[in-house]
């Protein structure tokens, strides 16, 4: 019988699952959770097999409770809405065994449960396609000022940091926004960060 730990802060979907993944005769739920922490918990206490977790949640992401679950024997799969690059790249540094969306069909979700049992990771495959889509256009100085940029430093700050003249941090910070088409310094950290190209 494979174990199973849910957590997704919707009552309703929660239940819905729950009832779905018991109607499968080798699948048993034997926690639900509303947010990260009850996961992490649940998931200490339980050592279920599995643990199906929803990335937005109150309190702790489904990520977080990914990352602070790595390592132990219990297999996450992310249940999501969101197919952003990011979050999928995270996931994967988290050692997720699956992400999958929600509007996949029901049963697929079964069968992805049986895969991952079975050693085998299971990605959405809209997700595999932007992760080799998407290949940050940065040089790798353009990537190291954007990122000093993102702690929060000034142009002077990074110039010293860099051993540049300030004139040449602005030079690469006008490249950034004009590759990344954004209009400034907040929207190329966002799209970045969504993107999951910051180390």
């Amino acid at each position: 019988m494979i174990t199973i730990v849910i957590a997704e802060d919707q009552r309703m979907l929660l239940g819905a699952l729950g009832s779905l993944v018991n109607l499968e005769e080798d699948m048993e739920v034997v926690g639900k959770a509303s947010n990260g922490e009850e996961a992490v918990a649940l998931v200490q206490q339980l050592k279920p097999d599995i643990c199906i977790m929803d990335i937005e949640m109150p309190g702790k992401s489904g990520l977080e409770a990914a990352e602070e679950l790595k390592g132990l024997d219990c297999k996450v799969i992310i249940l999501t809405t969101f197919a952003r690059t990011g979050y999928f790249q995270r996931a994967l540094k988290a050692g997720v065994k699956g992400y999958l969306l929600k509007d996949s069909p029901s049963e697929e979700l079964a069968s992805s449960i049986r895969s991952v049992m079975a050693g085998r990771r299971v990605y959405a495959p809209e997700l595999m396609d932007d992760v080799y889509s998407e290949e940050n256009p940065l040089t790798e100085r353009e990537k190291e000022v954007l990122e000093l940029v993102a702690d929060g430093k000034n142009t002077k700050e990074i110039a010293d940091q860099l051993s540049i003249k300030t004139g040449t941090v602005r030079n690469y910070i006008s490249a950034i926004l004009d590759k990344l088409e954004v209009k400034n310094r907040i929207e190329a950290i966002t799209q970045s960060k969504e993107k999951g190209w910051f180390k």
